[in-house]
């Protein structure tokens, strides 16, 4: 199955909680099929602090971060007119590249 969603993509939310957000994927996990969105789904963890380096510690208490997505919960935004699209593959030059199916424009 090709990568449909990759990192850096700006994609908007189409089911959930935060449904109409948009936002830049931090990482995939498609072990899991989830993405993680930056400022989106945000949860709470409690964290203790740990030793980094020489001077430096990790803070502890309680921080907010962000909680994976699963992928048919979100949507690509097309470049063109900045709405949900699906995305397509086709071959070009003997390379696969991703396609905005809405508007046709090719997704780098």
């Amino acid at each position: 199955m090709p990568a449909r969603i990759k990192s850096d993509d700006q994609v908007v939310v189409i089911s959930g909680k935060d449904r109409g957000k948009q936002g830049r994927v931090l990482r995939v996990d498609p072990k899991n099929e989830r993405v993680f969105v930056e400022g989106l789904n945000m949860i709470k963890r409690h964290q203790k602090p740990q030793p980094t380096g020489s001077a430096a510690q990790q803070q502890g208490g309680v921080i907010e971060k962000e909680a994976g997505i699963h992928v048919s919960n979100v949507a690509l935004v097309d470049p063109k007119d900045g709405r949900p699209t699906r995305v397509g593959i086709e071959i070009v030059d003997g390379k696969r590249v991703r396609v905005a199916r809405r508007s046709g424009t090719r997704i780098d």
